[in-house]
This record gives structure tokens, sequence and C-alpha cells, in this order.
């Protein structure tokens, strides 16, 4: 069966140019012209599985994406909240239930959210998103950077890349989908994979959640 005609596979996000990840096929973000003068916020890249939430389904970065043990609390969690959406709007997020490269024992949840998009596939504002995270009582990722873009404060920024994958940029106002590659990048650690095979293919280890909520790895409440 065809997926609905408004699903959307989530965009590649392109890299910061001083992100020392570098594939071939990657992409690079190198005019930050939509970026200057606005408002910004950076948050923590988490090491998981890019997943999408509809009123009526959902699925990982394919929009055919089939079973695996690894989606199947966020099914349970789709079951619960996926009528509180809107028709035609869907939620991206973070699965976070198996370990990937890097390892969590403290989790707020097994799935952050990172942006929501309404039915004109327009990008909600960060306050909106965090808002809408509350509603649904999911986390966001943490945040370790808001204000102003300031390209000199963003290389500064401390990554700890033994328990951090590395950190994403967005505009912290919304944007159309067709503007994303222009309003949000990423930067990415050296060697992230350090698996032999694809995490789907290796036994599946779950991430923990953290056992004492206050010290659970979230962004803040608004």
């Amino acid at each position: 069966m065809n997926p609905p005609p408004h699903w959307v596979k989530y965009p590649r996000t392109p890299l910061l140019p001083w992100s020392p990840k570098a594939d071939e096929d990657d992409l690079r973000l190198t005019d930050f012209s939509e970026l200057l003068g606005k408002e910004v916020i950076v948050t923590e890249k988490l090491d998981g599985e890019n997943t999408t939430l509809y009123r009526e389904g959902l699925h990982a970065r394919s929009l055919m994406s089939g079973a695996h043990p690894s989606r199947t609390w966020v099914g349970g969690l789709h079951g619960r909240i996926g009528a509180l959406l809107p028709e035609r709007w869907r939620v991206c997020g973070e699965n976070m239930f198996a370990k990937h490269s890097l390892t969590y024992d403290d989790l707020a949840s097994y799935y952050y959210v990172f942006s929501v998009w309404n039915e004109h596939d327009h990008c909600l504002n960060w306050d909106e998103t965090k808002e809408w995270a509350a509603l649904l009582e999911l986390p966001t990722p943490p945040e370790l950077y808001r204000g102003v873009f300031d390209e000199d404060r963003i290389r500064d920024l401390k990554v700890d890349t033994q328990r951090q994958e590395g950190f994403v940029l967005r505009s912290v106002e919304g944007f159309p989908f067709d503007a994303f590659a222009r309003r949000v990048c990423k930067w990415v650690r050296p060697a992230h994979v350090q698996t032999s095979k694809h995490w789907m293919f290796e036994t599946l280890v779950p991430n923990r959640l953290a056992q004492n909520p206050s010290r659970a790895r979230r962004g803040p409440m608004p």
C-alpha cells in the first residue's frame, strides 16, 4: 500500500563547514545569509532513528519503513497520542529505544521531538514546537545555545564526543519546507559510526531511561 500523499520523507540535514564528519555524499551549508541576524537554537544531536508521526500513522526516514523490534515502543506511543495531532500535521523526532553507536542511560523518553509541521508544510517556530512537545508529554533535545547567530560562538560550543553525537542548529522562527536546507544544519563528531554492521542488523540493545527524572537528558520545558 502506498503512503498517503501528505506523508513526507524527512530531508537530509546539511553539515556545517567545520563539521569533521565528511562522507562523499554529505551536504554542506556554505551560505549563512538566511541565518545572519536571526535568533537560532542549537540542540544536542541524539543518536537515534529519525521518525515521523502523523494522525494516522508513522514512518522512519523511509516512507515504507517496515517493522523492527526497535520501533515497537514508538508504535505504542503513536497509538496513545496520534489522535491528538491535527490532520495533515506531522511531528518529527528521534526514536531512542535502541543503541546505535552511543549508549544512553539518562533518557527522559524514548522519543524526542525536534520539529512540528502544519498542514501547509510549514515548520513551527521553536517555542511552538516545545509547546506541542509538552502537550504530548514528550521532551525536546537538550539546548546548548540560544541567541542571535554568531559563527564564533557556534564554533566554540563544547561537545563531549564520548557522550554526544553532535548538535543541530536551526532558526528559532518557523520556515517553509523548501527553506529547510538553508535554515537547519548540523555538526557531527568525527568517525561517528563505530560499529562494523548497521545497528538494525546487530543484537538490539535498549537504551535506558533516567532513574532520576530531574537528571534526565531533556530540553527546558516551555
